[in-house]
């Protein structure tokens, strides 16, 4: 009986063991070309994405794939930038040109369930459709906007909330439909829409690249819910995770108050069994997860920081976007990040 219970126990432990993953069909892909190809929105997305004078990209989309990067290969250079619209995004990912999107799009039913079934492993930023207008029309709500003519991208959810917006209050409108980013902003710019319709944080990102910023107000309404998310091909439970996780460590990292200055003092000092796990002092977690060394969630915080650090350096009030954290703070801290327990 003795025995029987020795073997039940250990058959218990090796069941919770943590068990490596096993790459699957794109991780494989990926890891075997040497790079990440990232889908970005540009080149015009400030903020979020653009490419400096050398070419080199930067923004809060671009340093989230580059820490999904450090996951996969323990290196945050090896990522490919491809400058993807609206219209190409989803083509790009179903086709293999991209591997990732991290280009504010939008969780969704039907992204989810549809012909070409993406996951979005993770939410990055919490966004609202809004709507920007020239100061000089004295218009302060969205239900003043009767018989306006509006500047709006195809393809998106941003041009059925917008329907839905003005059918909902029985007012008319008439869309101006334009495909590309900076055409849609330079129509806008030069008077031929009343209003310029977009997420919120796209549109102070916009608004950044006007003739006259100061001149234009993004009015108080938020039209819809817009989870914006990292979006991958359906059928890589391994990728998915690596994602996933990579996102929850820098939401964790910030609400355990670990940033890139003292990353280090804490993996060395820390008695918190669940910063010791992130850290990968103790435990296996990279392990189970699949990623390149076990203190991968370190090497990114000493890296980029935490999300905090990161919102603040590209989108923040700091920055010619100006944005507030808002719903975008960590749970703690009264915003909707949250990340489920690293362990």
């Amino acid at each position: 009986m003795m025995w029987k219970g020795i073997a039940a126990a250990a058959a218990a432990m090796f069941a919770f063991a943590p068990i490596a993953a096993e790459a699957g069909r794109d991780l494989d892909q990926i890891k075997q070309r040497g790079t990440l190809r990232c889908g970005v929105q540009g080149p015009s997305n400030p903020g979020f994405g653009v490419p400096d004078s050398q070419g080199r990209w930067t923004g809060f989309n671009v340093e989230v794939c580059r820490a999904i990067a450090i996951t996969i290969f323990g290196d945050p250079t090896k990522v490919e930038f491809v400058p993807v619209t609206t219209q190409s995004r989803f083509p790009a990912l179903s086709s293999g040109e991209v591997d990732v999107l991290s280009n504010n799009t939008t969780w969704t039913l039907t992204r989810d369930t549809n012909v070409n079934r993406f996951n979005q492993p993770a939410i990055t930023f919490y966004d609202g459709q809004a709507l920007m207008v020239p100061r000089r029309l004295n218009v302060t709500s969205a239900r003043q906007l009767n018989g306006a003519t509006v500047c709006v991208q195809p393809g998106t959810t941003t041009e059925l909330n917008i329907a839905d917006f003005f059918r909902a209050n029985n007012l008319r409108f008439t869309p101006v439909v334009i495909a590309d980013l900076d055409e849609i902003r330079r129509a806008y710019d030069s008077g031929r829409c009343d209003v310029f319709t977009n997420d919120f944080a796209a549109l102070a990102a916009q608004r950044t690249l006007l003739t006259r910023p100061a001149d234009h107000v993004i009015l108080p309404e938020r039209l819809s819910k817009e989870p914006l998310a990292v979006t991958i091909r359906q059928g890589d439970e391994e990728l998915t995770n690596i994602v996933a996780w990579t996102t929850f460590a820098l939401i964790d990292a910030e609400e355990l108050g670990i940033t890139s200055a003292n990353v280090e003092q804490m993996a060395g000092s820390s008695t918190n069994p669940v910063i010791r796990r992130l850290l990968g002092v103790e435990g296996n977690m990279g392990e189970s997860l699949g990623a390149a060394r076990a203190d991968y969630a370190r090497q990114i915080i000493r890296t980029f920081g935490n999300y905090g650090e990161i919102f603040e350096r590209h989108l923040g009030t700091n920055t010619p976007l100006g944005l507030e954290r808002g719903q975008n703070n960590i749970w703690t801290r009264g915003g909707l990040l949250y990340a489920p327990p690293a362990r």
